[in-house]
């Protein structure tokens, strides 16, 4: 049997890990489990994301209080995101040793479609800074925090976007 890579021990920490925290929170939320539920956490993520969108675009037309507005969507992101993976049992980014077949598919579905919709929408702030760059010769300090928080919008949609797939479609658990 040849000798494990390092990446083979990677991966096998991966899952060792994946599997302890998978029975540590396997029982936590029983309430939010069910389908329904899960729904209304993506969906609360979806209205959280164009809040933060929004939140850009508005500093982008320069109001000065608007950055402040990051930290409540911040606020509501990081719990309704944190409760999701519980839910969902972290499935979206869960190793491949750790899932059956059935499973897999999902999974690699999912993160294909977020890695589709990561890489399109991320021409949104490119395409802005790079115009606004030439139209005002990079002296608008407005327009880099603003495409800064769009892109970081876009990344945290795209990295979301696996387990929010997962927690509309799978079925209620057992």
């Amino acid at each position: 049997m040849p000798e494990a890579t390092l990446i083979d021990r990677y991966q096998a920490y991966r899952t060792r890990r994946f599997l302890k925290h998978e029975r540590t929170y396997a029982n936590s939320l029983p309430a939010w489990r069910s389908r329904q539920r899960r729904r209304m956490l993506v969906v609360g993520l979806a209205i959280t994301f164009a809040f933060m969108a929004t939140v850009s675009v508005m500093c982008a037309f320069g109001i000065e209080w608007a950055p402040l507005l990051w930290l409540p969507a911040c606020l509501v992101f990081f719990p309704l995101y944190l409760m999701l993976q519980i839910v969902s049992g972290r499935q979206g980014d869960a190793p491949d040793a750790a899932l059956d077949e059935y499973e897999l598919a999902q999974r690699n579905s999912a993160r294909s479609i977020g890695l589709t919709v990561t890489q399109n929408l991320m021409l949104l702030p490119i395409f802005y800074l790079i115009f606004g760059a030439v139209r005002t010769d990079g002296t608008d300090t407005d327009m880099a925090y603003a495409g800064g928080l769009m892109a970081l919008t876009v990344l945290l949609i795209g990295g979301c976007l696996p387990a929010m797939i997962l927690g509309w479609t799978r079925p209620d658990p057992d």
